[in-house]
């Protein structure tokens, strides 16, 4: 009876102990992620590194308006304020450096138009003087950019290319074909701004007598109408959107000298269909170079052209009998000598680092390895060294390392695991990184290039303190092996209190679109804490990067090519039932989310996985790759005319009659990207199949479906959707 007795105290006491903690943590609510901004992280904005690489500016904001100061790397003291917006009466929130630091250029009352461009208030202030001038009349306009010899600024406004001296407000216009959804000069079209990372397409030379420019003739491009609602009579908003197998806009690339005050334009050869995605100015002024990719993006052509002439050469090409990558980090550095450039390719199955003389001639591959280079962070051609990031580590991290131009002693930088974001002093003397890991926010640190760290500049501590309040469980990375035999990666979030004896239903996030990545060792932001809260409900998250998805190499991305939707959902299915073979996992009731392509995924994947799969949840989802963009969508699947099967086998629309599970769908009407009309042909599709689901849109709300009280909205939605059918 004795020891009977003591045993009961010790369980007691276990209980006790246990429901102490549980006080102490707090569980993570839906009202901490998106109502008190709990669990938002700090950074650290506008840093600019000043030429001399001893000080960079910082963008900050006082009672009194934003402010731009000058701080000493060495000391990490604040030394001057260059530009003080309360005493200039402007209240701006972007501001950019000429070459020499002599004038600044500032934009205030920014108006957000796609997901890259935009049009802004601008101003010139000298910061000798610390006058500041108001740009064409207070007018908005669109990538004001200085010139190099510091007395212009190029903009574009109304589809024109404009050219004002500072001194005296005189506006030159450059171009005047411009005109609404017919010709565009200057900036790109939205297919281009949305797939080839672009917004500005001009640039000045080197000297500043000459501006290169893209010019998009999108008269026959098909228009697209987008609805908008909260009027008497809802307005059509139309504009060009070039659908998989449409007409694409015709590009060329013309050169305006100053002086002369004509414009030439560089022969890009007589096919017209085909993209211009990048021009870049060498170290000559009359030497102008550029990508043309043809319309499948399996080739890809390196040109230069003469900038009086027009006359252009090949350079280096590559081609593929599936598609080019076209780098988005635009990881092409022109070296000052002349002599030659540094690009990245994935030619030998990773993206590495080679170096070409101007010719095209390769002098070097300077990296190499079954690991991929993720960005070109800069050339110290005086040092005769490359600074890069890479996944050497792991293909979950990136890391930031440096290397000879002879591709000898490569020497990591940033030891620590996890992601590093790097931003590079002029000289290569000074990095700031910001560091972060799946349980960490955002370590932002100034370091020396000897592996020294200088000053913290933010640690995030109230944050990483504040954490320590909730239940929070660990990432716990794993990885399986799918159908075929390959290892897949993928994390998992367990609830706090989890208890191995017990079995749980599990929600899978999927994205799985290709080179994209989502098991990484990196901060996860609101998402995973919206994640984290269903953690504390009960649930387990899983996430799975299927085969298709990035740094793994070419061979693991473009397995999915020509025929999307296949194998990424054949994997996704693969890893719920490896997650149903374990012995704290509910396999009856196993779920799937997902946003975009994941939306895509996630609707697919609960109709042709119907007895692995209870639920799904589907925002913004493609629903047929027929109604996706050309330059995306032609990528990794041709045209349709070449490969209707491969646009069709895999579309949820065609497996809506093997729907058994539960779906919601939500989409916002004023989706600009993926159109409204995917969720509107999917219902119809389900009605007529007799199947019986939820849907959910949210109006005029684009691709990101936010602003005001949107997202929690949604996410609420979502939750008692979770609650209610998983």
């Amino acid at each position: 009876m004795i020891q009977i007795n003591k045993i009961w105290t010790i369980a007691l006491m276990i209980v006790l102990c246990h429901s102490t903690f549980a006080q102490q943590k707090k569980k993570v609510t839906l009202e901490d992620v998106f109502k008190s901004n709990t669990f938002s992280a700090k950074g650290v904005y506008g840093i600019n590194w000043m030429k001399d690489g001893q000080y960079y500016s910082s963008l900050t904001r006082t009672a009194t308006g934003p402010v731009v100061v000058k701080i000493n790397v060495a000391t990490g003291k604040q030394e001057e304020t260059l530009i003080d917006g309360g005493k200039l009466g402007v209240d701006f929130s972007s501001y950019s450096f000429n070459a020499d630091e002599s004038k600044a250029l500032l934009a205030s009352d920014i108006e957000r138009i796609y997901r890259r461009s935009s049009k802004a208030i601008n101003h010139v202030v000298d910061l000798k003087s610390g006058d500041a001038q108001l740009l064409v009349n207070g007018e908005k306009i669109m990538y004001a950019t200085l010139s190099p010899d510091n007395d212009k600024v190029a903009y574009v406004q109304d589809n024109n290319l404009f050219i004002v001296n500072i001194s005296d407000q005189k506006i030159t216009q450059v171009t005047e074909d411009g005109k609404w959804n017919h010709i565009i000069n200057g900036a790109a079209d939205w297919v281009y701004e949305e797939e080839f990372s672009m917004a500005k397409a001009f640039e000045w030379s080197p000297d500043g007598r000459k501006i290169a420019f893209i010019r998009f003739d999108e008269s026959e491009v098909p228009e697209f109408n987008m609805q908008t609602w909260g009027k008497l009579y809802p307005e059509d908003y139309k504009f060009k959107y070039p659908k998989a197998g449409e007409k694409n806009a015709e590009v060329s690339i013309h050169i305006y000298d100053l002086a002369s005050n004509k414009t030439v334009k560089v022969d890009s050869g007589e096919e017209t269909d085909i993209y211009l995605p990048r021009i870049y100015w060498t170290a000559s002024s009359n030497t102008l170079a550029y990508i043309r990719l043809n319309r499948l993006q399996n080739q890809l052509d390196f040109l230069a052209a003469n900038a009086t002439s027009g006359e252009s050469k090949l350079i280096l090409q590559e081609k593929s009998d599936t598609y080019v990558d076209l780098d988005f980090n635009d990881n092409y550095h022109f070296l000052k000598d002349g002599k030659g450039f540094i690009r990245t390719s994935e030619q030998d199955g990773y993206k590495h680092i080679y170096h070409h003389d101007m010719s095209g001639k390769l002098i070097k591959q300077i990296t190499s390895g079954d690991w991929e280079v993720s960005n070109l962070v800069g050339v110290d051609e005086k040092g005769k060294k490359i600074f890069f990031t890479s996944t050497e580590a792991s293909p979950l991290e990136r890391n930031l390392y440096v290397i000879n131009l002879d591709g000898k002693n490569k020497k990591i930088l940033t030891p620590a695991s996890g992601t590093h974001s790097i931003n590079m002093s002029k000289d290569f003397k000074y990095y700031i990184t910001t560091h972060t890991e799946a349980n960490r926010p955002a370590r932002i640190t100034l370091n020396n290039t000897a592996g020294k760290e200088h000053q913290v500049l933010e640690d995030n501590q109230e944050l990483v303190d504040r954490l320590k309040n909730f239940a929070i469980s660990k990432k716990e990375y794993f990885t399986f092996e799918t159908v075929d035999g390959t290892s897949l990666n993928a994390y998992m979030i367990k609830p706090a209190d989890f208890d191995e004896s017990k079995k749980y239903p599990v929600l899978m996030y999927v994205y799985g679109g290709p080179g994209s990545q989502n098991v990484t060792n990196s901060w996860g932001g609101l998402r995973d804490f919206w994640h984290h809260h269903l953690a504390a409900e009960g649930y387990i998250i899983v996430c799975v990067d299927n085969r298709g998805t990035g740094a793994r190499g070419r061979e693991f991305k473009h397995a999915t090519y020509a025929n999307l939707g296949a194998i990424e959902t054949e994997d996704q299915i693969a890893g719920a039932k490896h997650l149903g073979t374990l012995p704290f996992v509910d396999k009856e009731r196993i779920g799937i989310w997902g946003w975009s392509y994941g939306g895509y995924m996630s609707s697919l994947a609960l109709m042709t996985g119907n007895d692995v799969f209870k639920s799904a949840i589907a925002v913004a989802p493609v629903t047929t790759w027929r109604y996706y963009d050309s330059i995306y969508t032609e990528r990794y699947l041709q045209t349709p005319q070449l490969n209707p099967s491969g646009y069709d086998d895999n579309s949820p629309i065609t497996h809506v009659n093997k729907l058994k599970g539960n779906l919601l769908l939500i989409h916002g009407t004023g989706d600009d990207n993926v159109h409204f009309q995917n969720a509107v042909d999917l219902v119809d599709a389900l009605i007529k199949a007799d199947k019986q689901f939820e849907s959910f849109y949210y109006p005029n709300r684009n691709h990101g479906i936010s602003g005001g009280n949107t997202s929690w909205h949604l996410y609420s939605m979502m939750t008692d959707f979770i609650k209610r059918k998983l």
